[in-house]
């Protein structure tokens, strides 16, 4: 028989085993916890699509999706683009461990040399390391370290080395050496959200009778005809410029039959995004006669219209199958926005918000796409095949070997001769 209040010895050893794995359990969670706000409270995130000035580099948002945010390209057609800068605001002194994220882009498919390679610069200095040379996929390049001598504002440069695509997502310094950036979703958010200071919650950015997604030629003349019909409209455009294939990015002119009948009245609204003068394919194809500023105005200049430039829409929210808002990304500082709305257009060119709404869609067989100006061909040498934009020059116009390149001599291109072989080999 057992006194009251008394355990016996194993119980005894069974309670102080389960206090001693709670207080284990505690420990290493407060360690973790611990450990990651040392690391947030010691490192600095700079992403590159947030530098005040890009220079030569452009900001590219289509894989944004994918990888949680944009990154700067060097598109220089084998000429270095001008240096990306800005200032970074360093907490504390010291040494800091540098990681970059790039990637080497032709590595994918085992090709010699490493074309889009570029430097980082702290306070004036190139780190020893070269970015861009390491692997085939987004990934944290170790850049070494480097010493902050003072605190406050810092500049950082990216220096491209070749024109050829140099491409930077984001730079970390950290003064942990043991700490890894991760880098897939969601904890690469997750990593943004601390280090940067993003809300977790995408803000609201209002509600409205409409929202266009896109802000091509289709989605600003939506987005116009609209609020001219009294409605409150949002114009969603994820791009620094209206009019997407026509505008100074892309360069294709306007063109296609409009204004007939049986509906004479259609091209009303396009006639006011037109340029002045027409520009064709070639040297004489330049970005100021596309107009973007004219363009812009159309819109802006409509009351009813509240135009988000530069704001990517990559999430939508359903109530019950009907579209309730879209959460818009921005593009230069990664914060999240609710833009409600009764209505929505997807003018995005790739049905995206469709898809991510769950809509219906066909797909056609293989073998439609026919010939057209991406597949301007020559196949035959001093052919007059661009003769509409370039004549016979007098003096060399070298371009850089391409080792690295896809010889694509020998792809069935729509329009290509099936009995001329193409000269041209984009290897060479």
């Amino acid at each position: 028989m057992r006194r009251r209040g008394c355990y016996s010895l194993p119980q005894h050893f069974m309670k102080i085993g389960v206090l001693m794995l709670v207080l284990f359990g505690w420990f290493v969670l407060n360690t973790r916890v611990l450990g990651e706000e040392a690391s947030v409270r010691n490192s600095v995130l700079v992403e590159a699509e947030s530098f005040l000035n890009l220079g030569g580099w452009l900001v590219d948002p289509q894989f944004m999706d994918q990888m949680g945010s944009p990154y700067l390209l060097a598109h220089g057609l084998g000429q270095p683009v001008q240096d990306a800068t800005t200032m970074v605001e360093f907490p504390r002194e010291g040494t800091y461990h540098v990681f970059v994220r790039t990637k080497d882009w032709v590595a994918q498919w085992h090709a010699p040399g490493t074309p889009g390679r570029f430097q980082v610069l702290v306070d004036g200095k190139a780190l020893a390391t070269t970015f861009g040379i390491t692997n085939a996929q987004w990934d944290w390049q170790p850049g070494g370290t480097v010493n902050i001598s003072r605190t406050g504002q810092i500049p950082i440069a990216l220096h491209d080395l070749t024109g050829f695509e140099g491409r930077c997502d984001a730079i970390l310094f950290t003064k942990v050496e043991t700490f890894s950036p991760p880098n897939k979703q969601p904890e690469m958010r997750e990593l943004r959200c601390k280090l940067l200071g993003i809300p977790k919650e995408p803000s609201k950015a209002g509600s409205y009778d409409l929202v266009v997604v896109g802000g091509g030629i289709a989605g600003s003349c939506a987005a116009v005809t609209a609020a001219r019909l009294g409605l409150k409209v949002a114009l969603v455009q994820d791009r620094p410029v209206l009019g997407g294939n026509n505008s100074s990015e892309v360069r294709v002119w306007l063109q296609g039959a409009r204004t007939k009948e049986p509906w004479p009245r259609v091209g009303d609204v396009l006639a006011e995004f037109e340029q002045d003068r027409r520009a064709h394919y070639g040297p004489s194809n330049t970005a100021e006669l596309y107009e973007d500023q004219k363009k812009r105005a159309v819109v802006e200049r409509e009351p009813n219209i509240h135009l988000f430039m530069e704001y990517r829409a990559n999430e939508v929210v359903m109530n019950t199958k009907t579209v309730a808002a879209v959460i818009a990304q921005e593009v230069r500082t990664g914060r999240r926005f609710r833009v409600e709305g009764r209505y929505f257009s997807d003018c995005t060119g790739d049905g995206v918000i469709g898809e991510l709404a769950g809509a219906d869609y066909d797909i056609q067989p293989q073998g439609r796409l026919g010939q057209c100006n991406l597949w301007n061909v020559c196949e035959c040498k001093d052919t007059n095949a661009l003769n509409v934009a370039v004549g016979e020059s007098t003096e060399d116009a070298p371009f850089p070997r391409c080792p690295w390149a896809l010889d694509l001599s020998q792809q069935p291109f729509p329009g290509r001769s099936k009995t001329k072989p193409d000269i041209m080999k984009l290897g060479g």
